[in-house]
């Protein structure tokens, strides 16, 4: 308990590259060993209220899930304690980590009847819940850190009200289990976010006429891990990437040869192939046949 009270005093300091605590906090174990942070801030929102927003990197062979987890200390009796822990996808190997904390005094300012009739309450125990971030969840997680135009009174206003949604949802998660994909092999398309950023690339894909897109390309349109969005893509059209554009460009190329009546030449350049011999390759493995039978 000592080292969430602790998270509760801190004020606008900027966090260290790592940290070093003989017993790791709740933060640091929802973090795991192989993080390491590459910077943040801790702020105290109000009285009740503080967080820390963190960029961390993870070694790739050790790429986190998207996930919340709930925290619940009790201090003493009907007195509780909870921090909420968030990792989202941010940049190649990078990801945000926030944390938020709301001391014993925030919970006594409602009915302890109403706070008790809450799941993680009543449990009476120190306990640990993890729940799923949806869209909302992660737009209030973007919109916290947004407020540096703001006069400082005005941004902690905000803040206050975002991160009581941020409770809110969590207790709505919490207390309406999301169902999880079945997918074993790639958890965090239990995350409806995730689901919706493999859809945007398959849209991406269908919109995009010409040369493919890389992978990383894609991961940066969609802000999504590379390493996440290649599995994922995978587990939910049967497909690879290059799998998945290269039957979109061919069956465009027959579209362009069959209907528009275009030369093999000019289909191959409109398509973004290096070459025809590559075009004409790639239009067989797929197909079974060359594209100039189709102009036959």
């Amino acid at each position: 308990m000592h080292i969430v009270m602790q998270a509760v005093k801190k004020n606008n300091k900027t966090l260290p590259k790592a940290r070093v605590t003989a017993t790791p906090g709740p933060l640091e174990r929802f973090m795991g060993e192989e993080a390491r942070i590459e910077s943040g801030k801790d702020v105290q929102i109000n009285n009740n209220i503080s967080a820390s927003c963190l960029e961390v990197f993870y070694p790739e062979h050790k790429l986190p899930e998207e996930r919340g987890m709930l925290y619940l200390f009790p201090v003493e009796e009907n007195r509780f304690c909870i921090q909420l822990c968030y990792i989202v996808f941010g940049s190649g190997q990078n990801h945000n980590v926030c944390s938020f904390t709301f001391a014993p005094a925030f919970f006594d300012q409602f009915p302890i009847t109403a706070v008790l009739a809450e799941k993680p309450f009543s449990a009476g125990k120190s306990i640990e819940l993890e729940f799923s971030i949806c869209n909302k969840t992660a737009a209030l997680l973007t919109e916290i850190r947004q407020f540096d135009t703001f006069s400082p009174l005005s941004r902690l206003l905000h803040q206050s009200q975002l991160a009581i949604s941020l409770l809110n949802r969590a207790l709505e998660s919490i207390a309406v289990p999301f169902s999880a994909c079945q997918v074993p092999a790639c958890r965090f398309l239990a995350f409806e976010s995730e689901r919706i950023k493999i859809q945007e690339a398959c849209q991406h894909i269908a919109a995009q006429e010409g040369r493919p897109f890389t992978i990383r390309e894609l991961a940066r349109k969609v802000a999504m891990n590379e390493c996440y969005l290649k599995k994922g893509f995978k587990a939910i059209t049967g497909k690879t990437i290059h799998e998945y554009q290269q039957e979109l460009r061919i069956g465009k190329a027959k579209e362009l040869l069959e209907v528009h009546k275009l030369s093999v030449t000019d289909v191959s350049v409109t398509l973004g192939y290096s070459s025809i011999s590559h075009f004409s390759t790639a239009f067989k493995r797929v197909t079974g046949m060359k594209p100039c039978e189709l102009l036959a």
